[in-house]
């Protein structure tokens, strides 16, 4: 019955999916099947998930980004992302909602994972994702947020924190709710 064949995506990974993600159940399927196409392990390492970033960012480079992106996702920290994981990292990137984005967020941003983001930490993404801009964009930036530090600076402002402090998900998440130029400030969004 339904998705018995082998291969197919497991009913219990398929309805999580559809409770977590805006996804539909065709629409899993089909990602899933793709997924399998290009990943007949079942999982993607880090170097695969950084080319395809890639591919949404042609005119730029978004390997430092990518990396980023990918240890915020690699839940297990086992170096490669299984098909829920993927998933989920797809959903949460581009259209989840504004509190689990931000819990996402806060994992991007807490490079060493203990649970507390730092000034530094905030320079390393920030520098990331200044690599993702492409140089015409970079011009049009206000004089304040030209430069990945200068970003930085900006955004931790937001938290009303001194260099040597650190930053807890909670306060995260609410200075950038409390904030629509701090939410700004997290993300890079091309000029369209």
């Amino acid at each position: 019955m339904g998705n018995t064949k082998s291969g197919a995506v497991s009913k219990e990974i398929l309805e999580d999916l559809k409770l977590n993600t805006k996804f539909s159940e065709n629409e899993i399927v089909q990602w899933y099947e793709n997924f399998k196409r290009q990943c007949p392990t079942g999982r993607i390492s880090k170097e695969e998930f950084q080319s395809i970033y890639s591919k949404f960012f042609p005119d730029s480079e978004a390997n430092t980004y990518a990396q980023h992106v990918f240890r915020s996702f690699d839940t297990n920290d086992d170096g490669t992302l299984d098909f829920k994981e993927y998933i989920i990292a797809l959903h949460m990137t581009s259209t989840g909602k504004t509190t689990r984005k931000l819990e996402w967020a806060f994992s991007l941003f807490d490079v060493d994972k203990n649970g507390y983001i730092t000034k530094s930490e905030v320079t390393e993404i920030c520098t990331a994702i200044f690599k993702l801009i492409p140089k015409e964009e970079l011009a049009n930036l206000a004089e304040d947020e030209n430069t990945a530090d200068k970003r930085a600076d900006k955004l931790w402002k937001f938290f009303d924190k001194g260099e040597n402090d650190r930053v807890a998900e909670g306060e995260f998440i609410q200075g950038v709710l409390d904030n629509e130029e701090a939410l700004r400030l997290i993300q890079y969004q091309p000029f369209k």
